[in-house]
């Protein structure tokens, strides 16, 4: 008799899967999926980074991008930036090719409203591009939809590259 958690084994996911070659987005949402939702709007290219890296196996960029990350920890620095988007950055390889990062947040944190965006920005010493609430707005959407026409069109591949310095936080 074969049991779920046997099967589930027996099925090793790919230990590293590419990002599509197009991507210049790279995402972390978690369950509630507002991240997901907010970076479906832009209509551009975007490689999700697996919210159970065990079972799903890990994200490889394949070019440099903007990375959007929601802010953990109901506003505490500690634990702002999410467990798997550390290990991913982590990754000297993803983390040559980080360019910028937007960060999603929620106003009832306070001055720690979107701080996943600072600490990444400190650590892998990127721009913060753009900031927003929870899914977005249409507002948002446009603005960010015309930041990174611009930021790609200009500045964005010419970033210095991101820092050798692990993240963590």
């Amino acid at each position: 008799m074969t049991t779920w958690g046997a099967e589930i084994e027996r099925q090793s996911p790919p230990r590293v899967r590419a990002a599509p070659a197009e991507a210049d987005l790279v995402y972390f949402s978690s369950v509630s999926g507002n991240t997901r939702r907010f970076v479906e709007k832009l209509d551009r290219p975007a490689a999700q980074i697996p919210l159970r890296p065990r079972l799903e196996g890990t994200l490889r960029a394949t070019r440099p991008f903007v990375l959007v990350v929601p802010t953990y920890g109901s506003g505490r620095r500690s634990g702002a930036v999410p467990k798997q988007v550390i290990t991913f950055l982590n990754d000297p390889d993803n983390r040559q090719l980080l360019r910028g990062v937007i960060a999603a947040g929620n106003t009832n944190f306070g001055e720690d409203y979107c701080l996943a965006g600072p600490v990444v920005s400190a650590k892998c010493r990127v721009p913060v591009l753009y900031r927003f609430e929870l899914l977005g707005t249409p507002a948002d959407v446009h603005r960010v939809e015309e930041g990174l026409a611009r930021f790609w069109a200009g500045t964005g591949r010419d970033v210095p590259e991101a820092s050798a310095h692990p993240v963590s936080a």
